[in-house]
């Protein structure tokens, strides 16, 4: 694992456990590498609560309440199925703040309309979910390094701003 990936983990740890704040995750495409990197730190068990790998749009449903009329419209590589796997997992994890991530990593899978290395990021707490697309193919084990990584940027990166709702012990 990438050194700058422990080091994001670690800032995630401090911000959440010193915090009582719990955290789960939602993957697709990355197939549990987000939840790996998190747990990469020592002590991810004060604050991780779990992850599901939900590949399929069956699990994706069943699991994290994903629309099916969404997934039929817009695929699964959309901004909407991002922020609803979000939600998701807030409420089938029961936890405070959630990151998921869906997109084609490669080498196949791409269409006109959804290239490969298209992933969207979800990210957030119940009250505010947000997405970021990547567009970029660099081969898919570089588009799943990015995409994690990535992810936890966005996510220590919200996890600031909302710094003082943490503190205060708000969610």
């Amino acid at each position: 694992m990438e050194l700058e990936t422990k080091i994001l983990s670690k800032q995630i740890q401090e911000l959440l456990y010193n915090n009582q704040k719990t955290l789960g995750t939602a993957e697709s495409c990355t197939g549990g590498r987000i939840a790996e990197a998190i747990i990469s730190v020592p002590g991810a068990s004060n604050y991780f609560k779990g992850g599901i790998i939900s590949y399929t749009n069956e699990i994706k449903e069943k699991l994290l309440n994903v629309s099916p009329q969404v997934l039929e419209e817009q695929t699964a590589v959309c901004e909407e199925v991002a922020k609803e796997m979000v939600s998701g997992t807030i409420k089938t994890l029961n936890v405070d703040y959630a990151v998921s991530a869906t997109g084609v990593a490669g080498p196949t899978g791409g269409t006109k309309e959804i290239p490969v290395g298209t992933i969207w990021l979800g990210y957030g707490n119940k009250d505010d979910i947000r997405a970021f697309k990547l567009t970029e193919d660099f081969g898919r084990d570089i588009n799943l390094s990015i995409a994690t990584n990535k992810s936890l940027k966005l996510l220590l990166d919200f996890l600031r701003e909302h710094e003082s709702d943490i503190n205060q012990g708000k969610k």
